[in-house]
């Protein structure tokens, strides 16, 4: 299955059978949004469709519409009915699939909702959802038709749009990537403070390569979405706030692990603006944060290590970079060491050949060895083993890095590499 990553990268401008498809030909320049449930325990999982709204203007990519950049814990098809053409995928990961790694996805099942956006169609078309397990296995798998003219499909996004204004304002839509600011924990009074803790996200993101190197295709928008209490809720101080997206730390019983699930909310504060990536800043100075793989970011705006956090979780969200730090020798339940990870930057040497090894030496050392002198280096690059949260058995390309702890000072270049290749993904015309 990995091995198709690397035709992916280097397929990109390859039309299938000779046939390319123009966004013209099959879609409107409207955005269908698909709201799911994804619900079940470790044994079952299982996909349902809660609501389908419709906006004007299409805000993501015009060109690649049939192909995967990456494989994601998840993929969402769409097929012209009439046909059978492929007409659209992306993929992505969830905070269910998360879950599911917990022990208490073993005696409990649970609900989490999930929102993607899609070009509308002109024509009645079958729309897809597959979840992945760890190795990769299809674990549930929904179709559903979407008919153009349905009633039923309500209209959003033409009042009532949450006030806003552009940090980065590159050009239209159609030739840029167009990434969201949300305020959470944030009082109508405290939005100017906000618009600062933006500016300040949007400025660490573009000083790491390769964003800053590619600035010119990304717009940026702080979303002054207001909370009626100021801060975010911290269950396990007992303290609750009701915010824009009721966010909260201690995901998972885990002190920094800051999520939503509420993600609906999410998206109806956004409708009516063009977005693609969604970045969410919490007010407040305790530590932590999350980023899921084309889903969202969530991290807290005052804590002293906000700048690298805000840019690790993106790395996550935006570049489906995994961690690369370890904390136990215990394999995770998310990285089988006999399964390749579909991440870029992480490997269990199953199928090295569709990770970094071509920016390697012939007859380089591995695992490679940790020295007093690249201890810190975020551009040895080598096989390191320790990463994706076991110490053993997961291996990552250098000492340090971004992805790994907040005092890396970049992107080691095997993330650059992968963020580039999206970031290409995204914008080809």
């Amino acid at each position: 299955m990995t091995k198709t990553f690397l035709s992916l990268f280097l397929g990109f401008s390859v039309c299938t059978s000779g046939y390319c498809q123009s966004f013209e030909e099959f879609f409107a320049d409207k955005t269908l949004r698909a709201d799911y449930l994804f619900t079940g325990n470790k044994k079952n999982q299982s996909v349902v469709l809660d609501e389908l709204k419709s906006m004007d203007g299409w805000a993501g990519r015009r060109s690649n519409l049939d192909k995967l950049p990456l494989s994601g814990n998840g993929q969402l098809t769409m097929v012209d009915k009439a046909t059978g053409v492929v007409i659209y995928r992306t993929s992505f990961s969830s905070l269910f699939q998360e879950w599911l790694g917990e022990n208490e996805a073993e005696t409990l099942s649970k609900g989490y909702e999930n929102t993607f956006l899609m070009p509308f169609p002109k024509k009645e078309a079958l729309v897809t959802v597959e979840l992945f397990n760890a190795r990769h296995e299809v674990s549930a798998s929904f179709t559903h038709t979407v008919r153009p003219d349905d009633i039923l499909i309500k209209k959003i996004g033409a009042k009532n749009v949450t006030d806003h204004k552009y940090l980065l304002n590159n050009g239209s839509s159609e030739k840029c990537i167009d990434v969201v600011i949300m305020a959470e924990g944030y009082t109508k009074d405290e939005m100017q403070t906000f618009y600062s803790d933006a500016q300040k996200a949007c400025d660490a993101i573009f000083s790491h390569s390769p964003f800053k190197e590619n600035m010119k295709h990304f717009n940026v928008v702080a979303v002054a979405s207001e909370s009626a209490d100021s801060g975010v809720s911290i269950p396990r101080e007992n303290v609750w706030k009701s915010t824009a997206v009721s966010s909260h730390f201690d995901t998972f019983y885990s002190d920094r692990y800051l999520t939503s699930s509420s993600v609906n909310d999410i998206h109806d504060l956004l409708a009516g603006i063009p977005y693609e990536h969604i970045i969410i800043l919490a007010n407040t100075d305790t530590y932590g944060g999350g980023g899921i793989y084309n889903s969202f970011t969530l991290t807290t705006a005052h804590h002293s290590k906000f700048e690298p956090v805000v840019v690790h979780e993106f790395g996550h969200s935006f570049g489906g970079l995994a961690d690369e730090y370890a904390y136990t020798d215990a394999p995770s339940p998310l990285y089988p060491y006999d399964v390749e990870p579909w991440e870029q930057n992480i490997t269990t040497l199953v199928d090295f050949e569709s990770k970094w090894s071509d920016m390697l030496p012939k007859g380089f050392a591995s695992p490679t060895k940790i020295t007093k002198d690249n201890y810190s280096s975020t551009e040895a690059l080598g096989v390191y083993e320790g990463a994706g949260y076991s110490m053993k058995g997961i291996y990552r390309p250098v000492p340090d890095c971004r992805m790994r702890t907040n005092e890396a000072k970049a992107f080691c270049p095997v993330c650059q590499r992968a963020l580039q290749r999206l970031i290409d993904f995204y914008t080809e015309k």
